[in-house]
């Protein structure tokens, strides 16, 4: 027992694209320079940085594109044993620091409209 070693972790990321009052979001920059970061800076042994995908900011509209990006590394790690983590990086146009939600509802309302133009008022996203 023990001599497995430790289970391999691939760490997937998600960001956002523009969206009302934030012409240039921050999780967009984070999200494209991932990769290059982490091949010049590495990652613990285990850890293996999968997908980095910047989405539409839409909520119905970019579901599409989020349920490919889940399937095509999902794909990826049918044999794997290891731990999977998706990670996204939302954006607060108010906030003035980094935070960690730490409660998610099953609730959208968009006090604007996404950028396609979609504007919930208090619908769950599951039924």
């Amino acid at each position: 027992m023990g001599s497995e070693g430790p289970k391999s972790v691939t760490i997937h990321v998600t960001g956002f694209k523009k969206f009302h009052g934030v012409a240039q979001n921050p999780t967009e920059t984070a999200v494209s320079n991932l990769k290059y970061y982490v091949e010049m800076k590495g990652l613990p042994a285990g850890v293996t940085l999968g997908s980095c995908t910047v989405l539409e900011t839409a909520g119905e509209g970019g579901l599409p594109a989020l349920l490919k990006v889940i399937e095509e590394s999902s794909a990826g790690n049918s044999s794997n044993n290891g731990q999977v983590i998706w990670l996204h990086l939302g954006v607060n146009s108010g906030a003035t620091k980094f935070a960690i939600e730490r409660l998610a509802v099953n609730e959208a309302t968009f006090r604007c409209a996404d950028e396609l133009g979609w504007q919930p008022q208090v619908r769950c996203f599951i039924s």
